[in-house]
């Protein structure tokens, strides 16, 4: 080997285990969310309903999931509430006070969605990189168990992660240290050698120091945080610059 290679696994590195997130992280969530919203918007006619401007449609339904999703996050709701609320509260910004169609779309919604396969770019490239140097690659998310698998398979994705930790199975969320010592468990990782990397500052970046290990923020959309990281990135590529 030339000196100037660097080996493909180093024993005395000072990580092994990966922990990612998968939703705005590596998986483009606002991109596939805005196509799946796009084909539920013609599907149940909402023009006919008095919605005429989709991207301000769109913007709405962003608040209110984002907002939603911090209060699951938080343990303030459950998972039925989140999927339907999201749609009842937009519709309802247009006086549509219909909780059928409002579930029917949070069910549709979730059909869909799992089958958009939009990545954040250098995503396969930098997967491959770290599967190359024999880092064990996981997933930590908050996702619901059943579509965070179809996105998985769908985008191409699953052959990179040994496991997937989901709320579902670890009974416990970001950012509590629960999922955290579920993950441990489930992969034989010692904190020490473990590293969370996610876009999420509150739930990715604190539950990771909840739980005692590294973290890298993703910081896709240049946000000011205001929690700290150990690392922070812009884009995927400048993983090669740590690992």
């Amino acid at each position: 080997m030339s000196h100037l290679q660097q080996p493909l696994f180093n024993p005395n590195r000072k990580y092994q285990h990966l922990f990612f997130d998968l939703d705005h992280t590596i998986w483009d969530f606002e991109m596939n969310s805005k196509e799946t919203l796009a084909e539920l918007y013609d599907q149940n006619n909402l023009v006919q309903k008095g919605i005429t401007d989709f991207e301000v449609f769109f913007a709405r339904y962003n608040e209110h999931n984002n907002r939603l999703w911090d209060r699951y996050h938080k343990g303030f709701i459950k998972q039925d509430e989140l999927k339907w609320k999201r749609m009842w509260l937009t519709l309802l910004d247009y006086k549509i006070a219909d909780e059928p169609l409002s579930r029917q779309m949070g069910q549709e919604f979730l059909t869909i969605l799992p089958n958009k396969t939009n990545l954040f770019p250098y995503t396969f490239e930098i997967l491959d990189y770290l599967t190359e140097r024999k880092y064990d690659l996981h997933l930590i998310t908050n996702g619901f168990e059943a579509t965070q698998r179809k996105k998985l398979a769908n985008s191409k994705l699953d052959s990179y992660f040994r496991e997937m930790i989901t709320s579902e199975t670890s009974n416990s969320l970001k950012p509590h240290k629960g999922i955290f010592n579920y993950a441990f468990a489930k992969t034989k990782a010692l904190p020490e050698k473990s590293i969370m990397i996610g876009d999420n500052l509150e739930a990715d970046i604190q539950g990771g120091i909840n739980a005692g290990i590294d973290t890298m923020f993703v910081n896709h959309i240049n946000a000011l945080p205001h929690i700290k990281a150990t690392y922070e990135v812009t884009h995927l590529k400048m993983l090669e610059n740590i690992f």
